[in-house]
């Protein structure tokens, strides 16, 4: 592969589970070549959700392929399908799916190193 350009096809990328959730994701990063973002894709059947997490110094771009919610701060947003919403650095944020047949959702972060210590706490907050 280029340092230019990359392409994948997701159904072709293995499944992993998130630690947090369970829910399964594909690790996008270094199949593209990233080198100044990350990316991962989900797949939420009916009625999941990612965890409600935050970062300190992450901010991340989700894209609802087919639709969905995404929980902010506490507030629950509809996005269309094709819809794009950015999450700031320390906010709380979980994407999910209150419908009834499977959604994908892609997601952009940055800094675009994949360990913890680069992006900084990967926080869930107390119950």
């Amino acid at each position: 592969m280029t340092d230019e350009f990359g392409v994948v096809r997701l159904e072709a990328m293995d499944e992993e589970p998130l630690p947090e959730s369970g829910i399964c994701h594909r690790k996008l990063t270094e199949a593209l070549g990233c080198i100044e973002m990350r990316v991962n894709a989900v797949t939420l059947d009916p009625g999941e959700a990612t965890a409600p997490h935050a970062h300190e110094r992450q901010e991340e771009v989700y894209v609802a392929l087919d639709g969905g919610h995404v929980r902010i701060e506490g507030t629950l947003h509809e996005v269309p399908a094709g819809g794009v919403v950015r999450v700031g650095p320390d906010a709380v944020r979980s994407v999910r799916n209150d419908g009834d047949e499977a959604r994908t959702w892609l997601m952009f972060g940055a800094p675009p190193h994949g360990t913890v210590d680069d992006f900084g706490e990967y926080r869930m907050p107390e119950e």
